[in-house]
């Protein structure tokens, strides 16, 4: 399952841009790859982060996984309900799965990120 209306990074984040606010998550591949989601650590709120970094981490049964940053910007929220049930990652990825907002520095942000069909070329193989 790929949503036509995101763009993806290659290390498996999905966005959603909502004017200057990137919905930043990871994808329905990375959830099932990982395995069942047991911890989440996510940036604060304020923290400035450049596109490409490391922002946090998954802690999965089998792994932990860092979370990149697609986007450069301003982080104005976190899904704090994730610290409770990081498990909504693993069965809503699209939705209430989603880990950080931010506010958008870049331009064009989605420069340089795959539409729906190019990570589908990415995760098949």
């Amino acid at each position: 399952m790929i949503p036509e209306d995101l763009f993806y990074s290659e290390e498996h984040e999905w966005v959603r841009i909502d004017g200057d606010v990137a919905i930043i998550g990871i994808t329905d591949y990375a959830q099932d790859q990982l395995g069942d989601i047991v911890y989440v650590d996510l940036p604060a709120e304020g923290e400035a982060v450049t596109a490409g970094s490391v922002v946090g981490e998954l802690e999965s049964t089998k792994s932990v996984s860092d979370v990149f940053v697609p986007v450069s910007g301003e982080v104005i929220a976190r899904n704090d309900a994730l610290e409770g049930t990081p498990e909504v990652i693993n069965s809503d990825p699209y939705g209430e799965g989603w880990l950080i907002k931010v506010k958008v520095s870049e331009e064009n942000p989605t420069e340089g990120l795959l539409d729906a069909e190019a990570y589908a070329a990415v995760v098949s193989g």
